[in-house]
């Protein structure tokens, strides 16, 4: 899958390993943009796979950041963005995440 960067530059990101399905949400997505400043932000979650998802969120992140994600049903996941996109039907910012967790959302 090829996408562009926040500069217009095409990048890849690899399509997900195993199917993601349909959820919503929210959690918490901390992080540091770019330019090194600290983000925690609330994000909601639209898609989830065993390793991995796709969140909505408004904070500035590159491809190969990695982030701590907080889901409301407790614990702190970490995680590596493989994809930024804004989606054309909402104008909002999606990023897809991969769990750094071989045991995923399910890790204890």
């Amino acid at each position: 899958m090829t996408q562009k960067d926040r500069r217009g530059v095409a990048t890849f990101s690899q399509r997900p390993r195993s199917p993601r399905v349909p959820v919503e949400f929210a959690l918490n997505v901390e992080g540091s943009t770019p330019s090194g400043i600290p983000f925690n932000v609330p994000a909601q979650a639209v898609k989830i796979s065993r390793g991995g998802a796709t969140i909505i969120m408004d904070a500035e992140v590159e491809m190969g950041s990695i982030v701590k994600l907080a889901p409301p049903f407790g614990g702190q996941l970490e995680a590596e963005v493989n994809g930024v996109w804004t989606d054309e039907m909402d104008g909002r910012q999606r990023i897809g995440v991969r769990l750094v967790s071989p045991d995923g959302w399910f890790a204890e």
